[in-house]
């Protein structure tokens, strides 16, 4: 695939929150450049498909979810009253008379694989939108102590393709400089740091260490912190921080809305004492980290738009490498119809920040 164009597919994007989800509730997401109706039918299951009606393109999402006479869960569209389940099949075309033999069931609106675990709802898009979704494999399950109610939920959209929002999102090198609030770290204060590597399923992870000393926000946790830090395909990161007996994870969840478009969302979970008793003080830093990455994304779409060529070295920018890597072996390995093959190996990285 060429970097900066097109969407990896056959894959689990985050959508929503499970709270965000209410029984009967029509909400309305585009996804990958696809308007997608996502909702929790009145027996609280959740469910995803087009938000089109295939008669006149309404949106499906601006009916109404009911129950037909078996009790089953219908949207009716609001144009002309047609029915589907929600598994996307027609089920009812008001407007025919007893005499006009039609096969409403023919009828399909495309419809998505949902996976709702942890509290987080997931959409599998596949490549081929005729095909049923049969997922392979799992979206991710997230260490630590996730599940319940989150203590920080930020989001945010960037005028960005999905890559250059990873790349930008694992990138080592720019904190320093995009990111300087008095209590993260300084420019000044630089560090030569060195980190090993190791794959992980659909990616790869920071292993387990110790922050660096110039991570200011971590000593306000106390004890001695150790963190370790995954990125999954095909827009997932999350950092899994431990001390002692008591945890904080982040997930930072990309979803691309469309080729120019990727939305950030960062969401934090802890039971430890002192991270929810600074939680308010956190939020507004996590709410600035956004503003300021896509404050600078703004202002490299400025030279994007040249189309210029990318200059990527070692070791600052290995992790972006990888990251290509991986995504050139997930579409090969579709292609070929064979397992997917990690492409990364343990390394050790340095760099300065």
């Amino acid at each position: 695939m060429v970097f900066g164009q097109g969407f990896l597919k056959d894959c689990w994007y985050f959508a929503a929150l499970s709270s965000e989800l209410v029984s009967g509730k029509l909400q309305r997401y585009v996804l990958l450049d696809e308007p997608v109706l996502l909702g929790r039918d009145l027996n609280d299951g959740v469910y995803a498909m087009r938000d089109i009606c295939p008669h006149r393109a309404a949106p499906l999402s601006a009916g109404q979810m009911i129950k037909d006479e078996h009790g089953a869960c219908i949207v009716q569209c609001p144009y002309h009253g047609w029915t589907f389940n929600t598994a996307g099949t027609c089920t009812k075309i008001p407007s025919l008379t007893s005499d006009q033999a039609m096969d409403a069931s023919k009828i399909r609106v495309r419809n998505y694989a949902v996976t709702e675990q942890q509290g987080l709802v997931w959409v599998y898009v596949t490549s081929d939108p005729r095909r049923t979704p049969e997922p392979d494999h799992a979206p991710p399950t997230l260490p630590g102590v996730v599940g319940g109610k989150p203590l920080i939920v930020e989001r945010m959209d960037f005028d960005s393709h999905i890559d250059h929002a990873v790349v930008g999102l694992m990138d080592p090198a720019h904190g320093p400089y995009v990111h300087q609030q008095w209590w993260w770290r300084s420019s000044k204060k630089q560090l030569e740091k060195s980190k090993a590597f190791a794959p992980t399923e659909y990616g790869f992870a920071m292993v387990r260490h110790a922050p660096s000393k110039n991570s200011r926000a971590y000593r306000i946790l106390g004890g001695a912190p150790a963190t370790e830090i995954t990125f999954r395909l095909p827009g997932v990161r999350y950092e899994h921080i431990v001390i002692g007996e008591r945890q904080i994870l982040g997930l930072t969840c990309l979803t691309p809305i469309d080729a120019g478009t990727t939305r950030i969302t960062q969401i934090f979970w802890s039971d430890h004492s002192i991270f929810r008793a600074i939680t308010p003080f956190f939020r507004l830093g996590a709410k600035a980290f956004l503003k300021q990455d896509g404050d600078m994304v703004n202002l490299q779409n400025e030279g994007l738009k040249y189309d210029p060529s990318l200059l990527w070295i070692d070791d600052a920018d290995t992790q972006a490498k990888w990251y290509q890597q991986l995504k050139r072996e997930w579409v090969q390995s579709r292609a070929d119809k064979r397992a997917f093959v990690n492409p990364v190996k343990p390394s050790t990285l340095k760099w300065t920040s």
